[in-house]
């Protein structure tokens, strides 16, 4: 009698001003449609002030982010930066999420946690960090404008990614997404047709994820 085939697990890194329950949330119709799939969702470690979202007396959730470009614990993706408050912190985090629940077989991750999982992937491919993980998911990603994080794109990546972005995306311009995706030489793109957001057709993901289904189980 052959053993049942395990799931195959992925380690889901969430956008800025989001947190583990709200992306597990977003993330609903995909996990009930790859059922063969286990998603791990991480956490990021800091507060996101609230006030940098909060519109006059209206009261907001707190949410997190994985560094801040600002002595003001701010993030702006599109603007450069010499800072990257946290993000050392946020590293140690997720290394030590991958020791504790991994292995894992690939890594996801939106917006900021894609940004972030660019940065994991130059970290792997450089051999700088114990993560191990053998593809990614990029959606609506974009390269780190801070000038710490310059070193992690200073070479192509070997890894097979999937590049999932919007063409009427108004937080994470087109062009952004795009530049980021040129820097893997074994990626797939898809564009959907929204803005930003995780899409949750599967179609858009089946043929990626059942390709390495086969080729990493």
């Amino acid at each position: 009698m052959n053993a049942e085939k395990r799931k195959m697990k992925i380690l889901a890194i969430h956008g800025y001003y989001q947190s583990g329950p709200i992306f597990r949330s977003k993330l609903g119709s995909l996990r009930k449609g790859f059922k063969n799939i286990e998603f791990i969702f991480a956490e990021a470690p800091h507060e996101v002030p609230p006030e940098q979202f909060a519109k006059d007396g209206e009261d907001t959730v707190a949410g997190k982010g994985w560094w801040f470009n600002t002595e003001k614990y701010y993030f702006k993706a599109t603007e450069p930066s010499n800072l990257s408050v946290g993000y050392e912190e946020s590293l140690a985090y997720i290394e030590k999420l991958i020791h504790e629940k991994g292995p894992f077989d690939g890594i996801l991750g939106f917006s900021q946690g894609a940004s972030f999982v660019s940065i994991l992937c130059a970290l792997q491919q450089k051999k700088l960090s114990p993560i191990n993980f053998k593809f990614a998911v990029l959606i609506s990603g974009f390269k780190s404008l801070c000038a710490l994080h310059a070193e992690f794109y200073d070479e192509p990546i070997d890894l097979p990614t999937l590049h999932v972005y919007g063409e009427t995306d108004r937080i994470i311009p087109t062009e952004t997404s795009k530049e980021l995706s040129d820097l893997f030489i074994n990626r797939k793109i898809i564009i959907h047709e929204g803005g930003h957001y995780v899409p949750s057709k599967k179609s858009i993901y089946q043929d990626f994820f059942n390709e390495m289904n086969i080729n990493n189980l």
